[in-house]
């Protein structure tokens, strides 16, 4: 940005003119409409964005089971440790296979930084994020979750 040498009353009017533009700016915002959110008192009726991240949690059927296969690809993508996975391999009675089975699935919220990878690399869409936005706790334990109760 080049400074401008200016006269006395040129060094006025310019800074007349910049401090009008300012104004102009500031009435202009001053006359809009406001989209303030009056939380808390709008709980009821507070809906939040179709791509908002706000707690994973594990999804279960009727029956009480869920979609986990038990790869282990989001705990490998989470980049700070937030998933802890207990796998067991056991050996399937009637076919003898062994298959992996999920015995654990524990969720550190208060270390999560919302990044969604496990989400995205989950090959079976067993992990989701809800709308749940109020993680306010007195205690670090209590945002420690097991998902697949």
């Amino acid at each position: 940005m080049e400074n401008k040498k200016y006269s006395y009353l040129g060094g006025i009017i310019h800074g007349l003119v910049t401090l009008a533009t300012g104004m102009k700016v500031t009435l202009m915002e001053f006359f809009t409409q406001k989209v303030t959110e009056e939380y808390p008192d709008n709980r009821k009726t507070l809906v939040m964005f179709d791509r908002f991240r706000g707690t994973l949690y594990m999804p279960h059927d009727e029956n009480g089971k869920n979609k986990c296969i038990a790869c282990g690809l989001c705990g490998t993508n989470c980049p700070n440790g937030t998933l802890s996975l207990d796998i067991e391999t056991v050996t399937d009675e009637d076919t003898g296979k062994k298959k992996k089975v999920m015995r654990r699935y524990q969720y550190d919220l208060g270390s999560c930084m919302f990044c969604r990878l496990c989400v995205n690399v989950c090959p079976a869409d067993a992990i989701v994020f809800d709308m749940n936005f109020e993680h306010a706790v007195f205690n670090r334990d209590k945002l420690i979750k097991v998902l697949n109760k």
